[in-house]
């Protein structure tokens, strides 16, 4: 879309210079969009807008799901993950951990780092992806690929396979994301593919944890929760990982929930 036209959409009162201080996300993309797609600039917004909706809703919220049933099923790792938050952050005010200002803080939570890691091993929100070559190619394995081929990722099947992540692939172990230090450990992304990988790494990382792990302190420290007793968590065949029949739980206050089981 050209810049003229951009004016007139946004304000007829607004020069071009003005409009400038002003862009918005879609604006940018409109503009990219005209610049370097002009073969079907209308597809390209459509592909990225929806990205981003699925992106910035739908995959946190059912990582976050799976995440805490992960939890119900191992309160070890629950008890681990409450005590690093009582040791790091001394607020008794839960709401301003959630307004964390500088990832300092966020940084301290090594182990609820590597449970996220472990839930987003198992249960990757988005579960498989497909690419294919604009033109003929030899894939590292020696296997051919003609042009336009479709090759099909299951990052589900790849965080269970034992051949990538070792004979405890199937156990819920944020321990493996910990190295000798104490530090997190860093997974290659061909190897953790839950935000892609290379060129493709998604560009909402950070920001995808940092969600995570503000919610996920938040509510750790405040409640208890509990899956309902003989409800079927099952996943959903689904370009996003949902869960089948939901998730029902029982939350109570933290300070009213009895010590977590750890056998």
């Amino acid at each position: 879309m050209k810049r003229q036209q951009v004016v007139l959409k946004n304000s007829v009162h607004m020069s071009a210079a003005e409009v400038d201080d002003k862009l918005d996300i879609s604006t940018a993309f409109m503009e990219f969009a005209d610049k370097e797609k002009p073969g079907n600039p209308d597809k390209f917004l459509r592909d990225t807008m929806l990205s981003l909706i699925v992106a910035a809703r739908d995959s946190t919220s059912v990582a976050l799901s799976w995440f805490f049933w992960l939890l119900s099923k191992n309160p070890l790792v629950e008890s681990k993950i409450l005590e690093e938050l009582n040791t790091n952050l001394h607020s008794n005010d839960v709401k301003s951990w959630m307004l964390f200002d500088n990832k300092e803080e966020l940084q301290k939570l090594v182990y609820l780092h590597g449970a996220l890691c472990e839930s987003l091993r198992l249960y990757p929100p988005v579960p498989f992806d497909h690419k294919s070559p604009t033109k003929p190619d030899i894939l590292p394995s020696g296997h051919r690929v003609d042009k336009d081929s479709q090759i099909l990722f299951s990052f589900y099947a790849m965080g269970r396979m034992e051949s990538i992540w070792g004979k405890d692939c199937l156990e819920f172990k944020p321990e493996r994301w910990i190295n000798k230090q104490g530090g997190i450990k860093h997974e290659p992304s061909y190897k953790f593919v839950a935000f892609g990988a290379g060129p493709r790494l998604c560009v909402g990382k950070d920001m995808a944890f940092t969600q995570m792990k503000i919610l996920a302190t938040a509510i750790i420290h405040a409640y208890c929760i509990q899956v309902v007793e003989n409800h079927p968590v099952v996943p959903t065949n689904s370009v996003i990982l949902d869960m089948k029949y939901g998730l029902k739980i029982r939350v109570a206050k933290r300070n009213a929930c009895l010590p977590a089981s750890v056998e």
